[in-house]
């Protein structure tokens, strides 16, 4: 069985190629990839302006249905936010559904883009579910249980496997190398410090949101009467403790990509550690304003936008130094093997 061409770039190479060369480069099914993952970065971004407007419950206690039609007759504003979250997510579904499909029809049995397709469609069907979940446990809208922060946690992390999985199949789609986890030692250390240190401060900045949502403070000094005053809810309280964590984060993610550029000194690999290390400072900072700001909605928006970009970046770095490790161990495997028939 033939397999259609998957594009002009060479493996290993995609990473030093300029962006728009790159782009005309790639094979359809690589640009698809990419699409959607942008995409899917979009409906996330959605999702949180559906938390910060208090939408989540504007479909009812009804799920696919809203308030229990298809199609809701005289809907609130509200009801129009979270009906049209449900249809974007709808169609995330349906394209990362054509992207499993192409990819089985496009790549050989085992092949690491099946298998990348492959995880990213159950990851879109488990986050389907969390969020259908959440809408028909009444954990939506102005609801502060911990219930409810165990959910948004459970999402967020779903939701980085999942752009972090589609990040992977649009990378290996346009070339890159597949990883290898065994044996790496030090190195697979430094590329999954950041990564754990991304899940921690994300799920703290989820609920951190929900605090922002749901006791909303009307100046910067009471917000910081709200934050320190022993009596507050938890989801106030760690509002405080938020930036702490993604300081922390920022540290580990500068000396983690310090130490991936000393183990793996490559062109491809150096690029990527500044492009992680300088969108984890541009988070930062978003951050920071969105506290003198008082969060308003557009700013989280852009926050959560920044956030993925850095887990993408991340994630993408991980699976290009480890690509990069496994390809030159081959060689050297391949090098000692010649010296000893020699």
């Amino acid at each position: 069985m033939a397999f259609p061409s998957r594009g002009t770039i060479h493996p290993g190479t995609v990473s030093t190629v300029a962006g728009p060369s790159l782009i005309r480069q790639l094979a359809p099914f690589a640009r698809f990839a990419w699409g959607l993952l942008a995409y899917d970065v979009a409906v996330v971004a959605w999702g949180a302006y559906v938390r910060a407007t208090g939408s989540g419950a504007g479909c009812g206690r009804h799920w696919p249905l809203c308030n229990g039609e298809v199609v809701p007759r005289a809907p609130r504003v509200q009801t129009l936010v979270e009906l049209s979250h449900r249809l974007s997510s709808g169609l995330a579904m349906i394209l990362t559904l054509v992207l499993l499909v192409w990819a089985v029809r496009a790549y050989p049995k085992g092949h690491i883009v099946r298998r990348g397709a492959g995880v990213s469609m159950a990851l879109m069907v488990i986050e389907s579910l969390v969020g259908a979940g959440l809408v028909l446990f009444e954990l939506v809208a102005h609801d502060a249980s911990m219930k409810r922060a165990l959910s948004v946690s459970l999402h967020l992390v779903n939701t980085f496997l999942l752009l972090g999985s589609t990040a992977l199949t649009a990378w290996w789609a346009s070339g890159g190398a597949r990883p290898r986890l065994r044996g790496q030692g030090s190195l697979a250390w430094a590329a999954a410090l950041p990564l754990v240190a991304m899940f921690l401060v994300g799920i703290s900045g989820v609920v951190t949101a929900l605090g922002d949502t749901l006791f909303p403070p009307a100046s910067l000094a009471e917000g910081l009467a709200q934050d320190l005053s022993p009596g507050a809810h938890l989801f106030v309280r760690l509002r405080a403790m938020h930036p702490g964590f993604a300081i922390t984060a920022v540290v580990t993610i500068f000396i983690a990509c310090a130490a991936i550029r000393l183990l793996r000194p490559s062109t491809a690999v150096r690029r990527m550690t500044y492009v992680a290390s300088a969108l984890a400072v541009v988070q930062v900072g978003a951050g920071l304003l969105d506290v003198v700001t008082l969060a308003p909605v557009w700013l989280q928006l852009v926050h959560v936008a920044i956030a993925d970009a850095v887990w993408c970046s991340l994630v993408l770095l991980a699976g290009t130094a480890l690509a990069e490790a496994s390809d030159e161990a081959a060689v050297a495997s391949g090098s000692s093997g010649a010296a000893a028939r020699a």
